[in-house]
């Protein structure tokens, strides 16, 4: 990466190759370091498998980050869903986390790294159970970004759903509001697109880290969309995405706005997990018709028929938007503790052989197949089989893209 000539005195243009591609990127000289406490704090978040509901009880259990990283095996285990397995592997994992060589990663990409603490914390994030701790961002968010509508769909479209979304978002952005999706192929890309020839506000929240732009065709409109906005992720800054990742990352695109709308998804669509994660948050689900024989929009057809607000344009989507709240509510907590009540404890159902009991355990939020793959330690087969015997004991329901969640 080599600077341009012409640098200015507060930021420093590079280009950037990307296989035959060439992407200019805007690089701030100087990133505020974070204090000791967030540090520590990030470096919770580098260890694999402590997500956020984990590390929230790290930090209710020792009161900070940094007193959490110095806690013992015996310590960890009395931490629901921490066995003595996992204690000591979390105890090594916790010790190792560099959570320093962390910030200076993010710096060198221009990428802030943003506790819940901070003020510039995304507030409708803060209002889910299993937000971030640690966001890190390129770009900038600004308070007006609590007024986002989230315009999501298939990577496989037709012009028809590409238009759609690029004439709603354009809509939208022109009144003001700030349009979140996910920066893939399709419809997502149709959506920011839409947003910046409006010359609006757009939010991209990417399932890998910020040291790379997935997919790779969509590293310029990266670029602009950060510069219009930001790029957002929770994952450490030189992880690749993988399969799970990306239905994880939907519940932060529905997350970050007061409405989610679907726009030409088929029926395997990682769109309807964004659906389905906004019903739970709360959010308004909206979609656009098309024709019913096409195999492009079985999605957006079947969350119709299930309830979703059917919206044929721009302007029937901003007269529902006016009945919406458009103000986030208070934020939940100052880390380390949080003032929004747990759900209930799930009671597990009768008849669970061991196997069974420790995938019932391990749920306690929707995961993808591959991650209860990889914590059972067993052969795709015998999870495949031990998964289909629980959901015919309806302890589990398997959700559209290899997800599965407790019943």
């Amino acid at each position: 990466m080599v600077p341009e000539a012409g640098e200015m005195p507060d930021r420093t243009v590079f280009t950037v190759a990307f296989g035959e591609q060439l992407a200019t990127m805007t690089l701030p000289m100087e990133t505020p370091l974070p204090d000791a406490e967030v540090i520590d704090l990030l470096a919770l978040t580098l260890v694999p498998g402590l997500g956020p509901r984990l590390t929230q009880a790290l930090l209710d259990r020792f009161g900070s980050a940094s007193a959490a990283r110095r806690a013992n095996a015996n310590d960890l285990e009395g931490i629901p869903h921490i066995g003595s397995k996992l204690s000591r592997a979390f105890v090594e994992a916790l010790r190792n986390a560099d959570g320093q060589a962390e910030v200076e990663r993010a710096s060198q990409h221009g990428v802030s790294v943003l506790p819940y603490t901070s003020p510039d914390y995304p507030t409708r994030l803060k209002e889910l159970p299993d937000a971030p701790h640690v966001l890190y961002v390129r770009g900038s968010i600004i308070p007006s970004d609590h007024m986002a509508v989230a315009i999501v769909g298939s990577r496989k479209c037709t012009s028809y759903g590409q238009r759609m979304a690029t004439r709603i978002a354009a809509g939208l952005a022109r009144a003001g509001y700030t349009i979140v999706s996910g920066l893939a192929l399709g419809i997502d890309g149709s959506a920011h697109r839409g947003a910046l020839e409006a010359k609006g506000r757009t939010i991209a929240v990417l399932a890998g880290g910020l040291s790379s732009i997935y997919p790779p065709d969509h590293v310029q409109l990266a670029e602009e969309v950060a510069g219009s906005g930001a790029l957002i992720t929770e994952t450490p800054m030189m992880m690749q995405p993988q399969r799970g990742m990306f239905h994880t990352r939907n519940r932060l695109i529905s997350g970050l706005a007061q409405a989610v709308v679907i726009v030409e998804a088929n029926d395997r669509s990682g769109a309807l997990i964004t659906a389905r994660h906004a019903a739970e948050q709360g959010r308004d689900v909206f979609a656009i018709p098309a024709n019913v024989d096409s195999h492009f929009s079985a999605g957006s057809l079947r969350l119709l028929r299930d309830g979703a607000k059917l919206i044929r344009d721009v302007d029937d989507l901003l007269e529902d938007l006016k009945g919406l709240r458009t103000t986030p509510s208070n934020a939940r907590r100052t880390v380390p503790a949080r003032s929004v009540a747990p759900p209930p404890e799930a009671t597990p159902p009768l008849a669970l052989d061991p196997d069974q009991q420790r995938v019932w355990d391990f749920l306690t939020e929707p995961r993808h197949v591959d991650e209860i793959t990889r914590t059972m330690e067993l052969a795709s087969g015998a999870v495949s089989t031990l998964l289909l015997k629980m959901e015919m004991k309806k302890a589990i329901r398997r959700a559209p893209g290899g997800i599965f969640e407790r019943r």
